[in-house]
This record gives C-alpha cells, structure tokens and sequence, in this order.
C-alpha cells in the first residue's frame, strides 16, 4: 500500500482539490451530486465536492489504487436514508473514511483503523461560545475562561469532539460529558500535536496559510499528508507525504 494501513489525512483549500482532479463531479455517486446540488450556493456546493473528493483521494492513497474506482457510499441507521450518514467506501468494510468541510476549505482521512476528522475556519461565527455549556465539560469550561484566547481554545475542543462523534463515541447531545480537558491545548510552535486520549491518538492540526484548525482522532496513530498533483491522468491518487 502507498501509505501503510495508518489513517491518513488531508486538508487542503477547495480549489486546490478541485483544480487537481478534471470533472471532479464525475467522481460522485447519483446521491452526492444531488446533495451538492441541494447546497445553499455556488461556494458551499464547491466545498461539498471537493470534501467528497478528496476522501476518494485518501482512500486511493492508502489502498494504492486510482480514485475514480472508489465508491463512497453514505448511511442513516435512524432513518434508513442512503442520502446522508456515517460515509464508507463500497465493498470495503475494512477501510474507515471520514470528511469534513467549511468555507473554503476541506478535510479528509482514511484508514484501517476508526478514523474522524474535522476542519473549521479560525474566526468563529459570533455568539458561538453561548454553546460552551452544550459543548464543554464544566473542567472545560473553567479551562476556556482561564484561557488567554477562549475562542481558540473552544474550537480546539470543538473539532476534537466533533471527531468522536464521527468515530461514534459520542452523540451531538453527549458533547459535554467528554471531559477532554487533560490533554495538551494544541501545536505549540508546529503545526501539528499528537497526544492520546484513552485507547484514541488525538492529533491536532492548525492550517496558518488557510486559517484553519483541524483534528484526526483515530484508534491507530494518524498522520497528515500533503496534496500534491498525480502523476498522470489516468491515476487520481496523487498524493504525497512528509518525507520521513
């Protein structure tokens, strides 16, 4: 395999990935071309793509095998919809993948291991930290008021924890019960910073040039890699990473 069976990670800017791959649509399902049709506006549809993408992309990197022979299929166990849920690749119950996008720019990672990963912009949406009380433990909170930036330290924990919910270890309504105030605030210095949290690797990720603050939490130790053009066109798997 390319890329060995650790979880491997992307975040990139939405017009990077859909620069680098001709007629991105054509990588999407029927279901995801309709969602991304479905999105509010011409910059919400292109994060929506290139998100679905560059999942493809991580994924034909750990398999070593072209993109545009992956399936992405997605899964509501409350609902039985085939439009939105938890994504997976078809026929390959083995291979975890997640995603995550917002205004401009896009995440994705895939693994042999559980694999979550989530990407937010710096500047949070005002009013946003009225939902602490919903999102941060009370050790959390005391944390956050401490804190010299109280926004940056809540978007740390927010995209940690929204990474749990993709791994399934929490819910949406269960956010505050994860106390995830022990571990490290985030790269201190780098880019990035791997800590543990329980049977989890927590690896964070802050994206200067994007203005962006990223988290891939997995059960194996992940790594983040850089998207880089392939090496022809009749393999979409062009991507690369660090040299080490």
């Amino acid at each position: 395999m390319g890329a060995s069976g650790r979880p491997w990670a992307v975040v990139a800017g939405t017009d990077e990935v859909l620069e680098l791959v001709p007629a991105p649509e054509r990588l999407l399902t029927g279901a995801e071309r309709r969602r991304a049709d479905a999105m509010p506006g011409p910059h919400a549809r292109a994060d929506f793509i290139a998100a679905h993408v560059l999942v493809r992309l991580c994924a034909a990197r750990l398999l070593d095998r072209p993109a545009d022979a992956l399936v992405l299929e997605q899964h509501c166990p409350g609902c039985g919809s085939g439009e939105h849920g938890r994504p997976a690749l078809a026929g390959l119950p083995q291979v975890s993948v997640s995603l995550s996008h917002t205004t401009g720019v896009v995440a994705a990672a895939a693994g042999r291991a559980p694999v979550g990963i989530d990407v937010e912009r710096r500047r949070l949406p005002d009013g946003i930290r009225g939902a602490a009380g919903r999102v941060l433990s009370t050790a959390e909170r005391t944390a956050m008021r401490e804190h010299a930036d109280p926004d940056a330290y809540f978007l740390r924990q927010w995209v940690r924890k929204e990474c749990l919910v993709k791994l399934g270890r929490t819910t949406l309504g269960g956010l505050s019960a994860v106390d995830l105030s022990g571990l490290p605030e985030g790269p201190d210095g780098s880019p990035e910073r791997l800590s543990q949290h329980g049977d989890l690797y927590v690896l964070d990720h802050t994206d200067t040039r994007r203005d962006a603050v990223a988290a891939v939490v997995s059960t194996g130790r992940p790594r983040i890699g850089a998207l880089y053009p392939p090496a022809g066109p009749e393999r979409l798997a062009g991507l690369e990473g660090p040299r080490t």
